[in-house]
């Protein structure tokens, strides 16, 4: 089987060659944000020889989609005449037919993909699956079945946690993550960039591990010239995928939108009542559709301190979606080198210090590495400290103060982190300093923690050397992100 164009994915090749290996038969499927690389590592593991593969169109009616199923089945079983379907379970009848024409002895690959666009109202899709599924493969030992598809809360809700007939018959569950820092700089090497580590950092930044979007990039031109044409000019090919984006994945995006949005307002994130407070939403319905965005990348969700049943806090977590609400959305300008123009300006300055903060959260992996603590337990939390209004305005607390992340270990030692994105060394002021003094302070004052509190900097360049450096206890620096 041809992998040899996989950058990456040792996770989750190894766990399809568990199920084709296996003396059972396997129902696997493959799931995660659109353009993460499902179909990729799909074709590229089985070296595109399958017995039987389908992909579902978008907004297809459902004689349609029944229609392209016989177009593939004809092509397969090299029939004369393309059959015709009345409705899913003559489809899979069918399929069954033909398979059973298949050598005994062969491990029979069926893969469909996008399959959350084959189950259009009324189609009953689901229920023949779960016919063919139950009631001939699963009873065989021959058969591995794949599906695939970007609609994330599609796949959980109607296979992973089927109330059904497919209750409990997924054999493997595979997740396909956006590329790490480490796993984007090899596939920007196997296309023969030649970009230093900080603009490989930067470029993170913008459409984070998402292969689809590495794929776009020229190599021979700069990140800020990409920019620019991928974002900024007329029909640039990233500036209309947002809609797309959406549109592929939920349905009444709009709610799914506004609710993005409003979390993208504020810079530390907010909690399910504020953004109940800030859409009107109904709060049954936000639960849902945070949920979904959750399983799909857009948001992510962590504990504050000290309050592990409420309070989570909810930020932005996809990278395209923040550098388009920040710089696309609503982009009326004629300026298609906006960029090249405004790259040094401050409003992306402000926008570099957040989208690090997001690249530290996924990369949480390699800072407890640099920091020797990969084999403690740890949690990770932020906290906030907003004052009482009738505590006295002298008060050097009364202003509140926020710690974006913490990791708290069994070790009784817990590391607050400072994220910060600057193109040279951080340099650590007199006034700055004094602001992390007071902020440990209150931190301990209010917590009553009796752990040991160290100072953590996460920077690209590293921390200036000064009289201020005594306060940090431990640094991770860019290159320990690639690890």
């Amino acid at each position: 089987m041809g992998r040899e164009n996989l950058i990456g994915r040792d996770r989750e090749i190894s766990e399809l060659q568990r199920s084709f290996d296996s003396d059972r038969s396997e129902f696997v499927i493959v799931y995660g944000r659109r353009r993460v690389g499902k179909t990729y590592l799909v074709d590229n593991f089985f070296n595109y020889e399958y017995d039987f593969s389908y992909v579902g169109g978008h907004k297809r009616t459902k004689q349609k989609q029944l229609r392209y199923f016989a177009k593939a089945l004809k092509k397969y079983a090299q029939l004369s005449n393309q059959p015709k379907f009345s409705d899913w379970d003559d489809a899979f009848d069918a399929l069954e037919e033909y398979l059973e024409t298949l050598p005994a002895e062969k491990r029979k690959v069926i893969f469909i993909d996008e399959m959350p666009w084959i189950d259009t109202p009324q189609s009953e899709f689901v229920g023949a699956l779960e016919m063919f599924w139950n009631g001939w493969a699963a009873r065989r030992q021959d058969i591995m079945f794949v599906a695939s598809g970007s609609s994330t809360s599609w796949m959980v809700d109607k296979l992973v946690e089927n109330q059904g007939g497919l209750h409990g018959r997924i054999t493997n569950n595979i997740y396909v993550r956006p590329f790490t820092l480490h796993e984007a700089e090899q596939y920007m090497h196997s296309r023969g960039a030649s970009w230093d580590r900080y603009q490989l950092l930067q470029t993170y930044m913008v459409i984070g591990g998402i292969p689809f979007y590495y794929s776009l990039l020229n190599v021979k031109e700069s990140l800020v010239q990409n920019i620019d044409r991928l974002f900024f000019r007329v029909n640039g090919e990233l500036r209309n995928e947002f809609d797309e984006l959406f549109n592929a994945l939920f349905t009444n995006t709009d709610n799914y939108k506004s609710v993005v949005k409003t979390i993208n307002t504020v810079r530390e994130g907010m909690t399910r009542e504020e953004i109940v407070k800030h859409t009107g939403l109904d709060a049954s319905l936000l639960t849902k559709i945070l949920r979904n965005l959750e399983r799909c990348d857009f948001v992510i969700r962590y504990s504050q301190f000290g309050n592990k049943t409420k309070g989570d806090i909810y930020r932005l977590s996809d990278f395209y979606t923040l550098f388009y609400y920040r710089f696309v959305d609503g982009f009326n300008c004629q300026d298609e080198e906006w960029w090249s123009h405004n790259f040094n300006s401050h409003s992306v300055e402000s926008w570099q210090g957040l989208s690090f903060e997001l690249l530290c959260f996924a990369h949480l992996k390699q800072i407890k590495q640099k920091l020797g603590i990969s084999g403690i337990s740890t949690s990770s939390s932020s906290w906030r400290y907003t004052p009482s209004k009738c505590e006295p305005s002298s008060n050097l607390h009364s202003k509140g103060t926020q710690i974006d992340l913490l990791i708290d270990r069994s070790d009784r030692i817990i590391n607050l982190c400072e994220m910060k994105f600057s193109v040279n060394q951080f340099r650590i002021t007199d006034e700055y300093e004094s602001t992390l003094l007071n902020r440990i302070e209150v931190f301990r004052e209010q917590t009553k923690t009796t752990k040991t509190l160290v100072c953590t900097f996460v920077t690209a360049r590293g921390v200036a050397n000064g009289i201020h450096k005594s306060i940090v206890n431990s640094e991770v620096t860019m290159n320990d992100l690639f690890c």
